[in-house]
């Protein structure tokens, strides 16, 4: 055992392990799953490292026992290679399609309704390859 660390000290000095009750970790890991709530600030309120938040989310969400209150939304995305003319954004023939072809022959196909920002990222990534 190490001289700096004698039996019975604990790592954080004098604060005693505190032990958190099933429903407690249910309740702050249902605070940090609402509409812009930041696992960081919700872990600093209670006075838990967000790192175990994180695993409590996951134990928790793999049991069924929290969920998540909005839906995640995937957008369906297609990436082709092949040497197709190269275009801006033109409406596809499904409507409500985008379809964006990049100088160097890549297809990013969207829905209309896209978030800008998103689709800039996306954009962005692709024409750096």
């Amino acid at each position: 055992m190490s001289d700096l660390v004698k039996a019975g000290d604990t790592p954080r000095g004098d604060r005693p392990r505190r032990i958190w009750s099933a429903d407690e970790k249910r309740q702050i890991a249902a605070e940090s799953f609402q509409p812009n709530a930041s696992v960081a600030v919700v872990a600093r309120r209670h006075g838990v490292n967000a790192n175990l938040l994180f695993t409590w989310r996951r134990q928790l969400g793999r049991a069924g026992l929290v969920r998540r209150q909005e839906p995640v939304e995937i957008m369906p995305v297609a990436i082709a290679t092949d040497n197709a003319p190269t275009a801006v954004a033109t409406p596809s023939a499904r409507g409500g399609r985008i379809e964006i072809v990049l100088s160097a022959g890549e297809r990013v196909i969207v829905g209309a309704d896209v978030e800008a920002a998103a689709l800039a990222r996306v954009i962005k990534v692709l024409s750096r390859r």
